[in-house]
């Protein structure tokens, strides 16, 4: 059976389900593991913020890997620039890349709260919106 083609979910459904999306751009995963844990039978709010959490997951693991991307570039720049001899200041790279990492991090964000919000008023709407990719994902999680 379809979830979509059950009942509509109720209010409070809807605000949980919100919530889960909303809360995700200022505690990470914890909003909505919190929710995903109170609200688990629920799937209607079970699958919004499972999406959340899958969301915060790929999320955690891009930055990590972009911050060890980034603190390797540093000692590498740096530790090319002192075996140069005498210091002529910073090396002009930490200037290409600095700003291009800034970048990486800030689109990251970005994203977050694109999908925090369009998919919070989906959400709030009463809608099985998915997420693009990640969405099937959830679902599972939360139909199960």
């Amino acid at each position: 059976m379809d979830p979509e083609t059950t009942t509509p979910p109720s209010p409070d459904e809807r605000t949980f389900a919100l919530l889960a999306h909303i809360l995700q751009l200022f505690t990470g995963f914890i909003g909505p593991l919190v929710i995903f844990i109170i609200k688990r039978e629920s799937r209607f709010v079970a699958f919004h913020a499972a999406q959340a959490l899958i969301w915060q997951a790929i999320y955690f693991v891009v930055t990590m890997v972009g911050l060890v991307a980034w603190f390797v570039l540093v000692f590498g720049i740096i530790a090319m620039h002192s075996n140069s001899g005498p210091s002529k200041g910073p090396p002009v790279a930490v200037f290409i890349i600095f700003p291009l990492i800034w970048l990486f991090f800030m689109t990251g964000w970005l994203v977050t709260f694109i999908l925090g919000i369009v998919y919070g008023i989906k959400a709030n709407q009463g809608e099985w919106a998915a997420y693009p990719i990640i969405g099937g994902w959830a679902r599972r999680l939360a139909l199960k």
